[in-house]
């Protein structure tokens, strides 16, 4: 019934369960935040503030490249968060509801802009946060060689199985991201011997990804132990809405809670497929990815089958938004 007992009213609005989602490491692209900041000055502003915190032109960089510069982790982290905020901002200022939503998660790197947006930590400790542990991941894959691969067409009994019969070296589960897209980390010889298994088992593909590091793995230990020293310094706040962790798959409501699963997922699986059926489970039934790419959108093709998704990262995107 809509107001003073008119049952028409409420036919016209549109309910919906939001979870904001953010995008990690690989949606870099050079150009991105770019058309958002000429449009919107609200992004522009979250660009100088980037810029400005971390002491280089970290905008410009975004905007021309090299692709080469813009790839290395220790940039491709800090440039996702700013775009994804930047976005963030754009969808505030546009339907400022929409940033109060249900739930929100991030893959890997993005769970600290899923946190930005909670108000769990400022953009500013978050942006230092995510500068620093690129440049802790990049520090340990030089201690120590690792890489990842993505393995299609297995699931995650068959995934896990050929891990435990990798004998050359570290070999284990980073990645859930769908049903049958699942990456793995380790040793480089580890995930070598973990690509001939998975073809062997019937994988479709496995494939070496383009990496600095075993990332999501036991090989980054060491950059987690720097990580927590850092986060111990900053001020965690209870999130205004549940975060999905990646290292437990669970809604994080409690500051404390949060600082310390960012440090936890750098050396755990991201159970992302997990991550999306929660909200699914929890009434959610529409996502938004804000920031770059379309990654995490099309994952939820597979992921979240029959519910909305859309991303907002360019200026079309916000432009052609149905509300």
């Amino acid at each position: 019934m809509g107001r003073h007992g008119n049952p028409h009213v409420a036919s016209n609005v549109i309910h919906m369960t939001l979870a904001l989602l953010f995008p990690g490491q690989g949606s870099q692209y050079v150009g991105m935040g770019h058309g958002l900041a000429a449009c919107e000055p609200v992004a522009a502003e979250v660009l100088a503030e980037a810029d400005e915190t971390l002491g280089f032109s970290l905008s410009a960089m975004m905007r021309d490249g090299p692709s080469e510069e813009l790839t290395e982790t220790q940039n491709a982290q800090p440039a996702l968060l700013a775009h994804s905020v930047a976005a963030l901002r754009v969808l505030d200022a546009r339907h400022s509801t929409w940033t109060s939503p249900a739930f929100a998660a991030g893959h890997s790197l993005g769970e600290f802009s899923a946190h930005v947006a909670a108000g769990t930590v400022t953009f500013v400790d978050a942006l230092r946060a995510v500068r620093l542990r690129g440049q802790l991941m990049f520090k340990a894959g030089e201690a120590r060689p690792g890489t990842m691969a993505a393995i299609l067409g297995l699931n995650v009994r068959e995934v896990r199985e050929v891990c435990h019969k990798v004998r050359l070296g570290v070999c284990v589960p980073a990645n859930f991201n769908s049903a049958g897209q699942i990456v793995i980390s380790g040793d480089v010889s580890g995930v070598e011997e973990g690509i001939t298994l998975a073809k062997e088992a019937g994988a479709k593909r496995a494939v070496q990804l383009n990496v600095s590091g075993a990332f999501h793995s036991p090989l980054m230990e060491p950059a987690a132990e720097e990580l927590e020293v850092f986060l111990d310094d900053i001020e965690f706040s209870d999130p205004a809405f549940p975060v999905i962790a990646n290292a437990t798959a669970d809604p994080v409501t409690r500051g404390e809670d949060a600082r310390t699963l960012l440090v936890r997922q750098l050396v755990s699986p991201v159970r992302w497929t997990e991550s999306i059926e929660v909200m699914a489970s929890r009434g959610v039934d529409r996502f938004l990815e804000l920031g770059s790419g379309k990654v995490l959108t099309a994952l939820n093709r597979r992921n979240a089958k029959g519910l909305e998704s859309s991303a907002l990262g360019e200026p079309e995107d916000f432009n052609n938004l149905e509300v």
